[in-house]
């Protein structure tokens, strides 16, 4: 990028949030699924992955200049034409996703939300035993393509040598002083970080209070399956 590159601010703070409590939301949600103590845990998890999907679907529209989906979403072949980038070895640079990322954020987004939809309609029982299977396998693709995300974040992080994961943490990656963005929208992510503390809350008094609704009705299911 030359010597006016530097290591700028590119990931607004509520985007960094965004994505690693989808993270412990996806993978606390998934790895409680089988576990009945644990339930209470899984619907919470789930819940609020939804809500965190819909709300950075609504800042890829409001957001910074680098979370907005305008900035990093293209035709696939881009993402092709980038992979043959990579296996040449001299990967084209983006300042923000790359074509792949940005493919694989579109399809974590649309399999969240259809995960999210699938295990609310188990839930409550609206439509019958098929959708907890849908949930089980939409929930399993949704972790390859977590896998392997994780897995060519890793493998660019090497070939751009530029640590896409710490990038994530601190906002700032090497790129040219024109393509910083002017603040990273902090009290709004502490807002949301508030929210979503607050919910999990609520739903932890609800459980101590005896229940969040859907939850007993699936125990007389596995108590009936059980017999």
């Amino acid at each position: 990028m030359g010597d006016s590159s530097h290591k700028v601010l590119i990931w607004d703070l509520p985007v960094r949030l965004i994505h690693w409590l989808l993270v412990l939301c996806f993978f606390g949600a998934y790895f409680t699924a089988e576990i009945n103590e644990l339930k209470i845990v899984h619907f919470t998890l789930g819940y609020t992955l939804a809500a965190l999907m819909i709300i950075r679907i609504i800042w890829g529209f409001l957001g910074t200049t680098h979370a907005k989906f305008r900035s990093f979403i293209r035709h696939p072949m881009a993402a092709i034409h980038y992979l043959r980038s990579v296996i040449r070895r001299e990967p084209t640079t983006d300042v923000g996703h790359n074509p792949a990322g940005a493919l694989a954020i579109v399809a974590l987004l649309s399999l969240g939300l259809l995960v999210s939809f699938t295990g609310w309609l188990t839930l409550h029982e609206i439509v019958g035993e098929w959708s907890e299977e849908v949930h089980e396998v939409l929930a399993n693709i949704m972790m390859v393509i977590v896998v392997i995300h994780i897995v060519a974040v890793v493998g660019a992080s090497f070939l751009h040598k530029e640590n896409l994961v710490k990038a994530m943490i601190t906002g700032k990656k090497t790129a040219p002083h024109t393509d910083a963005i002017p603040e990273s929208k902090s009290l709004l992510a502490i807002a949301l970080l508030a929210a979503v503390v607050s919910f999990w809350f609520y739903q932890y008094e609800r459980s101590a209070e005896g229940g969040v609704d859907g939850i007993a009705a699936l125990d007389e299911q596995n108590e009936h399956s059980q017999e």
